[in-house]
Order: structure tokens, then sequence, then C-alpha cells
């Protein structure tokens, strides 16, 4: 049975996760938006999180004038993921980590050996 939360709540597994990114790594973050979506559209209804942007490792002295990134993560595919709070807690965390390494460049292949894919 899906977990119930409120979206404050959620919100807030969301910020707590990004409080954990390690001071160093976290300041690298420049133009990149964090938002919580209800669900994405399908056919990709039961995608957790989504990165839309240039990552960091592709910028070049070109990158300028552009829109923030956008690191999305989806709150209802999360909750019907989850039977718990602390499944919900442990699975933002690694949804968000995943999204934000995704804006640092690295690939699903290399986030699946390092156990966030």
């Amino acid at each position: 049975m899906p977990v119930t939360m409120s979206v404050q709540r959620f919100d807030e597994l969301v910020d707590a996760a990004l409080d954990l990114i390690p001071d160093d790594l976290a300041e690298l973050v420049q133009n990149c938006v964090v938002v919580v979506e209800g669900r994405a559209p399908e056919p990709d209804s039961d995608l957790l999180g989504f990165y839309d942007g240039i990552p960091l490792s592709e910028r070049d002295s070109l990158y300028s004038g552009v829109l923030p990134d956008r690191i999305v993560i989806y709150r209802e595919a999360i909750l019907d993921l989850c039977a718990s709070e602390d499944e919900v807690v442990d699975e933002v965390r690694i949804t968000v980590w995943h999204e934000v390494a995704h804006y640092f460049g690295i690939d699903d292949d290399q986030l699946d050996e390092l156990g966030y894919a």
C-alpha cells in the first residue's frame, strides 16, 4: 500500500536530501532549480525524478544566458513505490542525489555502480 504524505512533508524531505549533499559539491551547483511535481506525464508516469539541462561536464565558455537547469522530483511515483515513511526518506535521498549527479554529468551506468540508479 502506498504511503500517504502531505506535500509539505515531502518537500521537507527533498530539502533535507539536498542539505545532505557535501558543501564542496553543493557549492558547484549553479543555475539549477529543484522542483517537486505530482507525477511525470505518460508514458513516464513511474519516473521518480528527471534532470533537464546542460550537465556541468558539457558546459564551456559559451554557456551563458540560458534558463536554469531543472531537477524534478515526482512525489506520487515515489510514494507509490514505498511502504513506509522511512522508505520514502531513503528513496527521496537516492532520487535527489541521482538527479544532482546527472547535473554533474554522471550517467546511469556510473550511478548504478554507486547504488544510485
